[in-house]
């Protein structure tokens, strides 16, 4: 055996876009074999999105022909050739479509936001050979068609959401799942209705599946991919409604919603010295009268200071008394009779200098010379 040989077992399952890779196709078309059924999937157990089986692989390129016949099998096709597949205008193909007899399998906005229907060219193929749709492609339209085409009938969009819930069912495996499969397709006012609970919705919002959602959030191009994945019509709405009632029955019953739980804190412990007695309870003690103020102490002068007494230190304030006790004022206290004046030190008066002097003699000097 080589030393190059890489022995190394295969992980049990990979990524789509692996998967893409080892079987030489586009991601595009093996989310769409994904969607019809064709590969099966796995959820990922670390949490993210589906993963391929290695034995999916094999098992798809041990089949004859491959990969021919997968791509035939996931072909998509436009109005233009759809028509040609079928033998017929695209005129009278867009009203096919219209009416609900051909399915769409995808859709996309071009640069005009125009919206592209795509279609499985192995279902045209299998219309155009059923025997009883020869009279709708070719001859008139019968009345009661033609009677909705004018009323503005176009079934396309709610024929995709149809399509892509159950893409969407077959992916699910739990209750909760279900129902955010079946609410990805309301309106966030029926959710409310529907869920007034907060944590029910927030858990059901978790739940849902990502629906195509081109270019940034409230852009044109959002806004009108938005209108076509929810659901619009009365009587879907009503469908979608009872679906998604019955599925959240049966979530709450198998794993209600989480919820958040209150812990409460310690609760804070008495101190030894105020704590009661198991047997008997604390009662308010009675208010106590405030104590008379003692009287104040005799004024005394300061005595005189000197050039080489030290400075004197500030007087500490007495403490405040409390809020409730009354306030006194202590009675005057006469002056001393011959309290000792302090020493004056005597003034001193500025010294005059003999600069005004010499100016003044200056001038006196120039005037006498210049005379």
């Amino acid at each position: 055996m080589s030393q190059h040989t890489d022995t190394r077992p295969h992980p049990p399952t990979c990524t789509p876009a692996r998967a893409a890779r080892e079987l030489g196709v586009k991601r595009a078309e093996l989310d769409l074999a994904v969607h019809l059924g064709r590969v099966r999937t796995v959820p990922d157990e670390g949490g993210g999105g589906r993963r391929v089986p290695h034995a999916e692989i094999e098992r798809l390129r041990a089949e004859p022909d491959f990969p021919e016949s997968f791509l035939e099998e996931v072909r998509t096709v436009g109005t233009g050739e759809a028509a040609r597949l079928l033998q017929v205008s695209p005129a009278r193909f867009s009203r096919l479509a219209r009416l609900g007899l051909v399915v769409p399998v995808r859709f996309y906005l071009n640069r005009y936001r125009a919206v592209v229907w795509l279609y499985l060219a192995d279902e045209l193929r299998r219309f155009a050979a059923d025997g009883s749709n020869a009279p709708m492609l070719s001859g008139r339209t019968p009345t009661d068609l033609k009677q909705r085409l004018t009323e503005g009938t176009d079934l396309r969009p709610r024929n995709w959401r149809g399509r892509h819930l159950g893409f969407l069912l077959r992916q699910t495996e739990t209750p909760w799942q279900r129902a955010g499969a079946l609410a990805a397709l309301l309106d966030p006012a029926q959710l409310a209705e529907l869920v007034p609970d907060p944590y029910e919705r927030a858990h059901l919002n978790r739940s849902r599946p990502a629906l195509p959602a081109p270019g940034t959030p409230g852009s044109p191009s959002a806004l009108l991919t938005l209108a076509i994945t929810t659901a619009d019509d009365p009587d879907e709405i009503a469908w979608l409604r009872a679906d998604l009632t019955q599925a959240l029955t049966e979530a709450r019953a198998t794993c209600p919603a989480p919820r958040p739980t209150h812990t409460p804190g310690p609760k804070p412990r008495p101190d030894s010295d105020t704590a009661c007695a198991p047997d008997t309870a604390c009662a308010p003690e009675p208010p106590t009268a405030p104590e008379p103020s003692s009287a104040p102490e005799p004024f005394s002068a300061p005595e005189p200071r000197t050039v080489s007494d030290p400075e004197p230190k500030p007087r500490a304030h007495p403490a405040p008394t409390p809020a409730h006790a009354p306030r006194t004022q202590p009675p005057p206290t006469p002056a001393p009779e011959h309290a000792p004046r302090p020493e004056q030190t005597p003034r001193l008066l500025p010294v005059r200098t003999r600069r005004p002097l010499l100016k003044w003699l200056r001038r006196k000097e120039r005037a006498r010379q210049r005379a």
